[in-house]
């Protein structure tokens, strides 16, 4: 099954295929989302561990290697890349949104400067790359990206990064609000669950983005 049938929700199930994606480099940017130091650091529990090893093995056998091949394939074809990652301003955590406040999973204090607030090694910028600093889930809510990308010129967004539920779903309901095309690459993506990832992309497939792989980003680029 490829790209063009796979992923369909309830509401597209009987949909037309769409047209080949072209993606000029000029007007196309590679998003990388939210894959930091640390979210793959060691649970506190062994019980918690565990429960997250699926997430740790795909995160360390698939989407960071995944996405070091899609960051250097953008490179040599001379698409922007561009990082996002959760990090507050104050040390104490006062500029976050609420939903990085709330007790649970989502409570994130994340100051900028510190290590586990940063970009994986694997990943890491080069000295010219953007990186925007995001105390939401959208990297477009409560940043300068779209005015960044609209300066660009920028017309399309490949996006990559976790949590394919969260951060990734909604920075790409906003892209699609700005009207930027936009490709959400499955196989440099990760949710808590292989469930909750799988069922996400149904949801924003073809409305929002288009759910592809990276071997089809490689043949979309001229």
């Amino acid at each position: 099954m490829g790209w063009k049938t796979a992923y369909r929700s309830f509401y597209y199930a009987n949909a037309p295929e769409p047209e080949d994606i072209e993606l000029q480099p000029t007007e196309t940017a590679l998003l990388v989302i939210d894959i930091q130091n640390t979210y793959l650091e060691p649970k506190e529990t062994d019980a918690e561990e565990l429960r997250w090893q699926p997430f740790f093995e795909r995160m360390r056998t698939t989407v960071i290697p995944n996405s070091a091949k899609l960051i250097a394939h953008c490179r040599e074809k001379e698409i922007e890349v561009i990082f996002a990652r959760i990090a507050c301003l104050k040390i104490d955590g006062r500029d976050r949104s609420l939903s990085q406040k709330k007790p649970g999973f989502n409570y994130l204090l994340l100051p900028k400067d510190r290590p586990d607030s940063q970009v994986v090694a694997e990943l890491a910028a080069r000295e010219d790359e953007i990186t925007i600093l995001k105390a939401t889930d959208s990297a477009l809510t409560g940043t300068n990206l779209r005015i960044i990308l609209h300066n660009m010129g920028i017309k399309n967004v490949i996006v990559a990064g976790i949590f394919t539920d969260q951060c990734i779903s909604s920075t790409v309901r906003s892209l699609a609000d700005e009207s930027f095309n936009t490709v959400v690459v499955e196989d440099c993506c990760a949710a808590a669950t292989d469930e909750l990832h799988c069922r996400e992309l149904e949801i924003i497939n073809m409305i929002y983005c288009h759910v592809v792989q990276l071997d089809d980003v490689v043949g979309f680029t001229i």
